[in-house]
């Protein structure tokens, strides 16, 4: 039986926090996009590479992050962590993922998690 989105966002996730990119390799699109609302704003990946990078980056500045919840509806997928980084400052933040054929296609990120699941229907 094939994943849902849900279940595919949660296992990117994991391996996000094992530090295996190359799962979420093969989740993301060649053409995905992560911005903060702005597809062509300053700051936003435009690709898999791109997008790898700046995880790789962010993932170097934490000290742990926690998975909250994973709201999935259809192919939309909001996954909403409290990553907490030097100093301990944690604040609840969330990602909502576009599925298209079992990849992520799109990553908007979201301050506020209520946003975010509003954003995904659900």
């Amino acid at each position: 039986m094939a994943e849902t989105n849900a279940q595919l966002a949660r296992r990117a996730f994991d391996a996000a926090l094992d530090g295996d990119l190359d799962i979420i390799a093969g989740l993301l699109d060649p053409d995905v996009t992560w911005h903060g609302g702005d597809p062509g704003g300053a700051g936003g990946c435009r690709n898999r590479g791109e997008t790898l990078t700046f995880m790789r980056q962010a993932l170097a500045h934490l000290n742990a992050v926690e998975l909250v919840d994973v709201v999935g509806a259809g192919d939309k997928v909001a996954v909403i962590m409290r990553p907490t980084r030097a100093g301990g400052e944690a604040t609840t933040i969330a990602n909502l993922a576009t599925f298209r054929n079992g990849r992520i296609v799109e990553m908007v990120h979201y301050p506020d998690p209520h946003e975010a699941r509003a954003a995904a229907g659900a």
